[in-house]
């Protein structure tokens, strides 16, 4: 009797060890369901790749916001291309009007690389992306935000300066010229391709 029990015990374990092999290793059941931790198990076996967010990485891409406070992004016009110097060159980036000392904000999250005064920009911002692809520029400048330095990180909708019209802007002709340049991340901040801004400004995804 004793050894009939062993049997029994024995052929139980393996009817019950080809029931669990079945479950892994056999394909779904029509209609079946994959959600179940067999299910997963099946997945782990069989080595099935698994879901990946690739929104999120450094490849991910953000809208820019309107850098100027209060302005609306249907209020913005397309510039770029227009004549500047009596045709002599073309405007490589967009302008948008506001009034004198309204708020300058950062349009995405980046770090202060340079704070310049040149003849053409005036007083202006040159912000690098995290990523360090992409500058974002900001000219005509009446005058930096407090304490305001290179170097500083910088988030969505920080105070930057305010709307002037220093450098070649003329006088009493107020608005921002934001300008976006992309880059390599060994560039200097004053290399790159420029690229036309407003369809980013209106609304695009700027791609990381």
């Amino acid at each position: 009797m004793k050894k009939l029990g062993v049997i029994f015990v024995v052929l139980l374990l393996g009817v019950v060890g080809l029931w669990v092999a079945a479950l892994v290793f056999l394909p779904d059941a029509p209609g079946g369901t994959r959600d179940g931790p067999i299910a997963r198990l099946r997945l782990a076996v069989r080595g099935q790749p698994q879901p990946v967010d690739i929104g999120a990485g450094r490849g991910g891409s953000l809208v820019l916001a309107v850098p100027v406070a209060g302005v609306r992004r249907g209020d913005i016009r397309e510039s770029w291309g227009d004549p500047r110097q009596n045709g002599e060159r073309e405007h490589h980036g967009t302008d948008v009007m506001a009034a004198a000392n309204t708020p300058v904000i950062a349009a995405a999250p980046g770090i202060v690389e340079k704070l310049w005064n040149s003849a053409a920009g005036g007083t202006t911002v040159y912000i690098r992306s995290p990523s360090r692809t992409w500058t974002h520029y900001y000219a005509h400048l009446a005058g930096y935000a407090s304490g305001l330095h290179e170097g500083q990180p910088v988030t969505t909708g920080q105070l930057l300066g305010y709307v002037g019209d220093t450098g070649n802007a003329g006088a009493g002709n107020y608005h921002l010229h934001f300008g976006l340049t992309r880059t390599d991340p060994a560039q200097h901040w004053y290399e790159g391709t420029d690229v036309d801004p407003f369809p980013y400004l209106a609304g695009k995804p700027l791609p990381g």
